[in-house]
């Protein structure tokens, strides 16, 4: 009866989480998939809790409700532009329990292998699934075990440098230990040998040292990789988590864990080489750490940044048809999506017609401004991807960017050296005018120079993003 009932629960939650992500991919049906997913997970915790060889009921439930309270004040707390950091917090934490997982099943396998045959025949769950492996099964577990703790660690150790990266806490810039990428390859290939040495019997210590090499490499592979590749990190973090929990999985003999595994895993991966497609680079350059690297001197750019104040936006924006807005990070740091979002309503009842255009890599996470601008109310149908608006932008009178520097940058067309060279861009420099929202005149997260900056149809709205577009709005009535 608990089989039947635990086999039947994880059907369902299996068919929830797909039900989740499918809905994710879309603005509309997003807010009705994250309830799928919250009662795919609890459906599947409670079928856990009584399934066969459950235990230690108080335990559990103490330890469940100890996780929601902390998770909820959490997430009372974390403003949207920390988002990003709590989802590579996340994956840490998700590493580092594949990691425990991995260690306790084979440990569990060590205890159960020095019992007697009838001492074996009393046992129950997980270790009643042990006892019962043969040699060649026992085999395949600690591939799964070594595996899912490989993996595990990379992600844990990787996800911390990627949350210190994006809180500011380690430098954005790509950093290597003399000898780079050979370094990385020779953890890797220790890796291999002690999986070896770990089949033929050598002991715990191998496993051991084979997590100590994967912390490294998860280390080092981020440092690696350069600020500006920080929301295809989170992704490729998400998908690494995903394939972790799908390995120890197979350790535990848990169906519904292989499958969430997996679905996480390959849609982080796909997710990923979007955004890698989106930039124009290579998935294993980037994961490796090949962005950020020149080919030579950049161009020089000339003019100056000329300066415009409110009154002269709202001239223009008055006498605009067309507007188009391109939000960024610099907009979710001044939380002013509110702002934009009332000036969108104010400029949309005078008939103007106004759109949002969304770089895939906007923000530090993917699809950070679109959860940002549901967040404010903004209609879905005028938040639009940037192949569907890109060639929209010499018919437009006024183009705004706010907080954006790469994802606008015309250099990734205009200079082969630039770090973002090839890189598909929103060609806002294209429209009539163009005005930039920016506290300063520096380069932003990734350190590159923008020439957009400096044509002669583009003005620098300087100062807080949330505080000039307060003054706007008190032009525009």
């Amino acid at each position: 009866m608990e089989i039947g009932f635990t086999t039947a629960a994880y059907v369902v939650a299996a068919v929830l989480f797909i039900l989740s992500l499918g809905g994710l991919s879309g603005q509309e049906s997003a807010k009705r998939a994250v309830w799928y997913g919250i009662a795919g997970m609890a459906l599947a915790v409670a079928a856990t809790l009584v399934g066969p060889g459950a235990g230690l009921w108080m335990l559990s439930v103490v330890l469940i409700a100890a996780g929601g309270i902390i998770g909820y004040f959490v997430a009372k707390r974390v403003q949207m532009t920390e988002m990003p950091q709590l989802v590579a917090a996340m994956h840490s934490l998700v590493g580092l329990a594949a990691v425990f997982v991995g260690y306790n099943a084979y440990l569990e396998l060590g205890r159960v292998l020095a019992m007697s045959a009838e001492e074996r025949e009393a046992l129950e769950g997980f270790a009643a699934i042990l006892a019962h492996k043969d040699a060649v099964e026992q085999t395949i577990l600690k591939v799964e075990v070594f595996l899912g703790v490989f993996i595990g660690a990379v992600t844990f150790t990787g996800s911390v440098i990627a949350f210190g990266k994006l809180a500011g806490k380690v430098t954005s810039k790509a950093t290597k230990l003399p000898g780079g990428h050979a370094l990385n390859a020779a953890a890797a290939l220790g890796s291999l040998v002690l999986l070896a040495m770990f089949l033929n019997g050598a002991g715990l210590w191998t496993l051991i040292a084979m997590t100590l090499l994967a912390f490294f490499i998860g280390y080092h592979l981020i440092m690696g990789i350069g600020g500006a590749d920080m929301p295809v990190v989170v992704s490729m973090l998400n998908s690494y988590s995903g394939w972790a929990a799908a390995a120890i999985g197979f350790s535990l003999g848990n169906d519904l864990l292989i499958v969430v595994g997996a679905l996480v895993g390959s849609s982080g991966a796909i997710l990923s080489y979007i955004m890698c497609k989106a930039m124009n680079r290579s998935f294993i350059s980037v994961i490796l750490g090949g962005f950020g690297n020149t080919a030579g001197p950049a161009m020089e750019i000339a003019g100056e940044q000329v300066a415009i104040d409110v009154d002269g936006v709202a001239a223009a924006l008055e006498d605009a048809d067309s507007v188009i807005i391109i939000p960024g990070y610099g907009m979710a740091v001044a939380q002013a999506q509110q702002n934009v979002a009332e000036l969108t309503r104010r400029l949309r009842a005078k008939g103007k017609n106004v759109r949002f255009a969304i770089h895939p890599v906007a923000g530090r996470l993917p699809g950070h401004m679109n959860v940002l601008l549901a967040e404010a109310k903004v209609p879905y149908d005028i938040v639009l991807e940037m192949d569907e608006i890109n060639e929209d932008f010499p018919e437009t009178d006024v183009a705004i960017v706010i907080g954006s520097n790469d994802i606008v940058n015309p250099a990734a067309q205009e200079d082969p050296n630039s770090p973002i060279a090839g890189m598909p861009v929103l060609e806002c420099w294209k429209a009539k005018q163009v005005f930039v929202s920016k506290r300063g005149q520096g380069t932003g997260y990734s350190g590159i120079e923008n020439p957009l900056f400096y044509k002669e149809n583009t003005r620098m709205f300087y100062g807080d993003a949330k505080k000039s577009l307060d003054d706007l709005l008190t032009r525009i009535q």
